[in-house]
């Protein structure tokens, strides 16, 4: 009986990917599907923004991403997209790209989505990444091991630096 209680406490303490995504979105920013973001990249209808760190981002992107960070983000950054362009913003899990979201929905951007669970939702789907020379890659840069543990194992090559 012990045992079965200790193993029922582990279990209650444990969220899901799904739980630890609710639990840090705001809902400010309509979420999209990673489905849904392939499918618009590979008819060009959407501009991609990764928000995370240029280390994150020289490790693998999406296709097509363009770079903007998320720490030094500054509106100018994206003057050329035209406001009612759709643009899908995305970081690790979905936390950044949420708050750069709402940056560009304060400037006047019609259309903007946050790409629900992030790179890391990206991959555990199984759709590849490329890295800072344009070349499909399996590396996944996961900022530490407590975040590290939402990209499913054999999804990925986990980069911590």
């Amino acid at each position: 009986m012990l045992i079965s209680f200790i193993q029922t406490l582990v279990a209650c303490g444990q969220q899901t990917y799904d739980q630890k995504l609710q639990s840090l979105y705001s809902n400010t920013v309509s979420l999209v599907q990673p489905q849904e973001v392939k499918k618009k990249l590979n008819e060009k209808e959407v501009v991609i923004l990764d928000t995370r760190s240029a280390k994150e981002y020289s490790v693998s992107h999406l296709p097509n991403a363009r770079f903007v960070g998320y720490d030094h983000f500054d509106i100018s950054q994206v003057k050329d997209i035209p406001k009612d362009k759709e643009v899908v913003v995305y970081c690790s899990v979905g936390y950044r790209s949420e708050k750069i979201g709402e940056k560009l929905k304060d400037a006047g951007f019609e259309n903007v989505s946050n790409m629900y669970g992030g790179i890391f939702q990206w991959k555990n789907e199984d759709f590849d990444v490329i890295n800072q020379k344009g070349e499909v890659t399996d590396s996944v840069h996961v900022y530490n091991k407590r975040w590290g543990k939402w990209l499913e194992e054999g999804k990925g090559i986990k980069v911590y630096e």
